[in-house]
């Protein structure tokens, strides 16, 4: 087992996973990563709930606000460039923190990526068309019909995903589901995975204040500036798509809190059943005290050295 650590902390969204990575962050002395698809990006502040100014001080933050929305970045552009910072980053620590609730992103650093074929543009194109042409449901029965496995397992609800999966399917011919191996790759330090929970019921009063705090913050002047890029990839994101029909006068201010609030509480739902398949998540009631729950990793991790 190596010397060097990463300390993954996962969970769903609003549970408080950036707290509790400042107090590891803090105990060690080290850098945080974060794996947020959208945290990347430096026109979404107010919307993906990023570490407060006084909360980066604490501690050295990476991929944070360090991308456009107009950047073509992928998952496997982030599962690089992460790997890059933390082989620097052990060579100055024997442990690294990586704080975020973007399942993918989580896995392209603890487990890889699988490969899969190059797409032609092309497709892409007629995919984007088909959807804003047919619908999400159009999509999903081509899916069913060429990939079942496929889709049982795929997030529904994910228009990107769901694209993702047709596009290498009509690319290659095969299955999208023939491309994934299930073999983890090889990592030069050793994972430690941390999860918080919290009751349903409990989660749902701090999703639903959060979205309160960040309508109080300018949500809404966010989304107004950022109306002229609404078809950009980044955009299909919750608390943004939501905002958008409002400033096109589709419906009321009450309406949009409304589809927000239940969508970003659909949002953690999904969080949570990804995250329950995951055998090596060392869970924790988000109400321990931080300080314990360092306590009880850091014995963990030197019991297994």
């Amino acid at each position: 087992m190596s010397s060097k650590h990463l300390i993954c902390i996962v969970g769903p969204t609003a549970v408080g996973k950036t707290a509790l990575s400042l107090a590891f962050a803090k105990a060690y002395k080290t850098e945080i990563l974060s794996c947020d698809s959208r945290q990347l990006f430096k026109e979404m502040s107010i919307g993906t709930a990023v570490p407060t100014e006084v909360e980066l001080q604490v501690a050295r933050h990476h991929f944070i606000q360090n991308r456009s929305i107009h950047d073509d970045y992928s998952v496997g552009d982030f599962e690089r460039d992460a790997m890059d910072l933390l082989k620097r980053l052990f060579d100055k620590h024997d442990v690294a923190i990586m704080v975020g609730g973007s399942t993918l992103y989580e896995k392209a650093v603890t487990h890889g990526l699988d490969y899969f074929p190059d797409v032609d543009p092309a497709i892409l194109d007629q995919l984007e068309s088909d959807l804003k042409n047919h619908g999400l449901s159009y999509l999903l029965k081509e899916l069913r019909q060429k990939d079942l496995l496929t889709f049982n397992e795929i997030d529904q609800d994910n228009s990107r995903r769901v694209l993702r999966a047709l596009s290498i399917i009509r690319s290659s011919g095969q299955p999208y589901s023939s491309f994934k191996t299930g073999v983890a790759s090889t990592r030069e330090f050793t994972i430690y995975k941390v999860g918080l929970e919290a009751p349903r019921e409990e989660l749902y009063d701090r999703i639903n204040r959060r979205v309160d705090v960040m309508l109080q913050n300018g949500l809404i002047k966010e989304v107004q500036e950022l109306l002229p890029h609404k078809e950009l990839r980044a955009m299909k994101t919750v608390g943004y798509q939501e905002v958008f029909p409002f400033l096109e006068g589709t419906y009321d201010i009450e309406e949009a809190i409304r589809l927000i609030k239940r969508n970003s509480r659909r949002f953690a739902k999904r969080q949570l059943t990804w995250y329950r398949k995951d055998p090596d998540i060392n869970w924790f009631d988000y109400r321990t005290s931080h300080t314990q729950i360092v306590r009880q990793v850091h014995k963990s991790i030197m019991e297994n050295q």
